[in-house]
């Protein structure tokens, strides 16, 4: 069976990093696009950057120029690293490995940006 394991979330004050973590198994890993997505409290799960199978990557406009995407493939990981962390940044992040009509989740992991 598919998974995909998030790590690296905590708290953090305004303005600190956290580099969160996403490891694949039983999958092709670098073949999949990746996406990394957020749902705070009361709000839908949204998009917050994705790097494609190739490599191209594309960001939330809310998150530009503070996160940044990578892949490991060789690690079957994924990488979201996240800069000038704002309060509202805080939400539980998930990854999500697609390729055509096979999607697979990850169970999340809490970010907390709050002094």
């Amino acid at each position: 069976q598919v998974q995909l394991v998030e790590s690296g979330g905590g708290l953090v004050q305004p303005g600190g990093s956290l580099r969160l973590s996403c490891t694949a198994s039983r999958i092709i890993f670098s073949f999949y696009d990746l996406d990394w997505y957020r749902q705070a409290p009361g709000k839908q799960r949204e998009p917050v950057a994705s790097i494609s199978a190739s490599g191209s990557t594309n960001y939330a406009d809310s998150v530009k120029g503070r996160f940044t995407i990578s892949r490991a493939n060789a690690r079957n990981t994924s990488f979201l690293q996240m800069n000038s962390l704002k309060p509202e940044d805080t939400a539980v992040y998930y990854c999500k490995a697609s390729r055509g009509t096979y999607v697979h989740w990850g169970q999340g992991t809490q970010v907390t940006v709050s002094s």
